[in-house]
């Protein structure tokens, strides 16, 4: 018997199976939960398909966030196929390349958009259209964040303010969604070698200094997040919503870095 024995969720963002979310959705499975998993374009697609196919996964859906209505037609399978929806893991990020090096000040003002689109208002899309499927059943919204929403980290420039208006965002859709019984919280997760995090330029500078300045003295492991994700999917944290958990062996506390 696992803790999520009769549980439906669906995964946004994996890219691999380093991903975060391949490691959130490999967990919610091994406790019984039945997955649905979304891709954006044909590279992707080739990454996902096997992995889903691996833990027997059945939904596999293309949905680029940026789309209302492949957004919409997400939700409109997932309705068709299972009726209900308990636990949605939003693990969606995106700049442009040139935007994570340099002065945040040069961002264009479509790098802007585009970071913020992506990696923020995303998850509101996506909260929307989930919503009416998630309803009074003690559901769970989880979405991945990173300390550069409120410090300034070298590099992380504009995908910093996206993690910030992503934060904000947890709390407001919290306010929003909790008489619904459905929860809302983020996960800040410490740096990891997802394909993602090799995209900042001086990645490997950010991963030492936590090492070496973090309380545990090492860095996040992938089961470190997913248990995480697991306890927030769970009953065992039933009562929490709006929160920004730190997975980051303890560096989000220390003054001096």
């Amino acid at each position: 018997m696992g803790i999520l024995d009769g549980k439906k969720a669906i995964i946004f963002g994996v890219a691999n199976e380093k991903s975060i979310a391949w490691a959130i959705a490999e967990k919610l499975h091994s406790e019984g939960c039945e997955l649905a998993f979304t891709f954006v374009g044909p590279a992707l697609e080739k990454r996902v398909r096997p992995l889903a196919a691996s833990i027997g996964a059945e939904i596999i859906l293309p949905c680029d966030v940026t789309n209302d209505e492949e957004i919409h037609g997400v939700f409109r399978t997932i309705s068709d196929k299972w009726g209900k929806l308990d636990i949605l893991v939003h693990s969606v990020a995106f700049a442009n390349k040139e935007d994570l090096k340099g002065r945040f000040s040069d961002t264009s003002r479509e790098g802007f958009k585009t970071a913020l689109e992506v990696s923020a208002y995303s998850l509101v899309a996506i909260a929307k259209e989930a919503a009416p499927l998630m309803e009074g059943h003690e559901s769970s919204i989880i979405t991945l964040s990173y300390l550069g929403s409120e410090r300034v980290v070298k590099n992380y420039n504009v995908m910093g303010v996206a993690k910030a208006a992503l934060e904000a965002s947890v709390r407001y859709l919290a306010a929003d969604l909790g008489r619904l019984g459905i929860r809302v919280n983020a996960i800040s997760a410490g740096p990891i070698k997802t394909l993602a995090a090799m995209g900042i330029s001086g990645f490997g500078e950010i991963l030492n200094t936590v090492k070496e300045n973090s309380p545990l003295k090492r860095n996040v492991t992938l089961e470190d997040i997913a248990r995480t994700g697991l306890y927030l999917s769970s009953p065992l944290s039933s009562g929490m919503t709006g929160e920004i958990l730190y997975v980051d062996s303890g560096y989000n506390i220390m003054a001096t870095t």
